[in-house]
């Protein structure tokens, strides 16, 4: 029973990981505009995604436009688009293995697949997990950098935005749930941790005495 808590708490955590990793995929706000010095003018706030950036006007309305070229496009928003995408793709395939190899589904009959079915999911959970940091921790430093760089106009300066919180809570429910789901998924007949038992030495201590004394 132990374990089959630990594979579903890895499996929903795993869950609200992916959740959290396509809206970090899909919202514009992984750069905000950022106000410095005596610029207190909030007519406009930019946001700016990996699919569109928005403008959000002081009187509520909000525009939104598509990026036009993929070409022209810096490279590590490219390289982040592509590592968000494929961290959803291997989050679906992880959790049709999570569902098929828990031990509360009926869906596979051998224990021992069943096992490494889980076992696979909670690897390539942790792996969906790692490719969302990467693009999320890589686009925090760069605009942690240009905004203490003098060279860089206030204007063109932006702030951390909501998006890369959300993929930061994401990738630690991914990596925690994946682990959980690896750990609580032994194959049958194999321990969770290392037995030893006392009684194998008691007869070799015992049988020690009667040979001496069969040598006298």
């Amino acid at each position: 029973m132990a374990t089959t808590g630990m594979q579903l708490l890895g499996l929903v955590l795993s869950i609200i990981g992916w959740v959290g990793g396509f809206l970090v995929c899909t919202l514009p706000m992984w750069r905000v505009t950022a106000f410095i010095g005596n610029n207190i003018v909030t007519a406009q706030i930019t946001w700016e995604g990996l699919w569109m950036n928005c403008i959000w006007q002081s009187t509520g309305e909000i525009q939104c436009k598509v990026y036009d070229s993929l070409l022209a496009l810096p490279s590590d928003m490219k390289a982040a688009r592509g590592l968000t995408v494929l961290a959803l793709l291997i989050c679906t395939l992880s959790l049709t293995l999570g569902v098929l190899g828990i031990k509360c589904t009926e869906c596979v009959g051998l224990p021992s697949l069943k096992a490494r079915l889980a076992r696979v999911s909670g690897v390539l959970f942790v792996i969906a997990g790692f490719l969302i940091l990467v693009p999320v921790c890589w686009t925090a430093h760069s605009i942690i950098r240009d905004f203490y760089d003098p060279y860089v106009a206030a204007p063109h300066k932006r702030e951390l935005g909501p998006a890369l919180y959300l993929g930061w809570g994401g990738s630690a429910l991914l990596l925690i749930g994946g682990s959980l789901l690896y750990a609580g998924s032994n194959p049958p007949g194999i321990p969770s941790s290392p037995t030893f038992s006392s009684g194998e030495s008691s007869p070799r201590r015992a049988g020690g005495p009667a040979q001496v004394k069969g040598y006298v």
